[in-house]
């Protein structure tokens, strides 16, 4: 299954090593689905984990948000061949649909309210953390009995 994280949850993983976003992370480094990811994203996983509000709140070493980074570079880069403007009211989150739909992906997995109230887009599934998380459960539990 094809996947693009929203930085957000990419940025949560980074914070909290317990939570929905960070289980996520290890199920990708697990190989349980394939990561897309755009540059435009990584610059902005980049950009918000250096804000210096998330930095100090949350400390974060540039060590530890390096290591994260690192890890992307080993995801599927796809570079959107269009441009979209499904989402008015926050234009940059965009990015994820463009990647998306440009990788073929199944699922976009995202706390944005912009992109979650869209349910779906051209056969992309948009769910929140929890939700995907379930999702990763149930497939690895049926996996396991079979």
């Amino acid at each position: 299954m094809r996947v693009v994280l929203d930085a957000n949850v990419i940025v949560s993983a980074v914070i909290s090593p317990y939570g929905n976003s960070a289980e996520i992370l290890r199920f990708w480094e697990q190989e349980k689905f394939d990561l897309l990811i755009s540059i435009p994203i990584l610059e902005e996983v980049h950009r918000v984990c250096y804000y210096p509000k998330i930095k100090e709140k949350y400390r974060l070493t540039g060590e530890r948000i390096e290591q994260v980074i690192t890890l992307l570079a080993m995801a599927i880069l796809v570079e959107p061949v269009e441009t979209l403007a499904v989402i008015q009211k926050d234009e940059s989150d965009n990015r994820y649909l463009e990647c998306a739909v440009s990788g073929d992906a199944g699922f976009l997995v995202t706390g944005d309210m912009h992109l979650l109230e869209l349910q779906a887009y051209q056969g992309i599934e948009i769910l929140p953390p929890a939700g995907f998380l379930a999702l990763l459960k149930r497939e690895d539990t049926l996996s396991d009995h079979l």
